[in-house]
């Protein structure tokens, strides 16, 4: 078997090339790979097209590398809690692909099974399927680059659109734990992406908070085999923010 660990994140990206495409797991800024976006960050890496439900917030996670113009594509389903992507999307400055949620899961999970494309009932009677959704802004505002019209066949009486699945060239993981084999295991809602990226990237690196030995990990509750992971990287200490913080007025505070 073969010891998939680096030593750092800078040495796990290092050989991800300007242009690459990256599929990157989380969702909001849980079980994002923060150590693996600032090596990148810090190593400079740009026009990059990521895959990613969300690009992170202003400033965390994605929102990172947005905020400097290393990503030309944005590939997401939610964009809401990103101020700086909604200018550079409106202002001609970055393609952006809005997809389905379930779609866009789908597209990864399909892409890390061999499975090149697919159909779903998501979009149909839709600018998704119908073409003409904005993808590149001119400066002016008008519409420099439209998606394309979809293939549409029925089935069993229900009309579905034709989906291509996504293999990127990279895929960036977080994970709970990993062994030295890359099997991976992820905590809560940060299975959110993490195992669809990992299966669907040609390269997967895997940031874990723990590592452990190979046979330390239940078989029966490893979420992600080592089969898609070529690189992990222990990230024990990185920062984890709150997207949103709620809180609840106790009885007698104020108001």
């Amino acid at each position: 078997m073969i010891d998939k660990v680096v030593a750092s994140a800078e040495e796990a990206i290092a050989d991800i090339p300007d242009g690459a495409s990256l599929a990157v797991g989380g969702f909001g800024l849980c079980g994002i790979p923060s150590a693996l976006i600032l090596a990148l960050h810090e190593r400079g890496t740009t026009a990059l097209e990521v895959v990613s439900n969300n690009c992170g917030i202003d400033d965390w996670g994605l929102g990172i590398l947005l905020g400097d113009r290393r990503i030309r594509k944005m590939v997401s389903s939610y964009v809401g809690e990103n101020k700086e992507f909604a200018r550079q999307f409106l202002s001609g400055e970055l393609e952006v692909e809005l997809t389905p949620q379930g779609t866009l899961a789908e597209k990864l999970r399909a892409g890390g099974a061999g499975i090149p494309a697919f159909y779903t009932p998501a979009g149909v009677g839709t600018q998704i399927a119908e073409g003409g959704l904005p993808r590149l802004y001119a400066p002016d505002g008008s519409i420099a680059v439209a998606s394309e019209p979809k293939e549409v066949r029925t089935f069993d009486g229900a009309d579905y659109v034709l989906e291509r699945s996504v293999t990127p060239d990279f895929a960036l993981v977080h994970a709970a734990k990993g062994d030295r084999y890359g099997n991976l295991v992820f905590h809560a809602a940060a299975m959110n992406f993490n195992p669809l990226a990992a299966m669907a990237g040609r390269v997967t690196i895997a940031e874990v908070e723990e590592l452990v030995e190979p046979g330390e990990l239940d078989p029966g509750q490893v979420h992600t085999p080592g089969i898609f992971v070529q690189r992990v990287v222990l990230a024990p200490d990185v920062e984890k923010r709150i997207e949103r913080r709620t809180v609840k007025l106790t009885e007698g505070s104020a108001s």
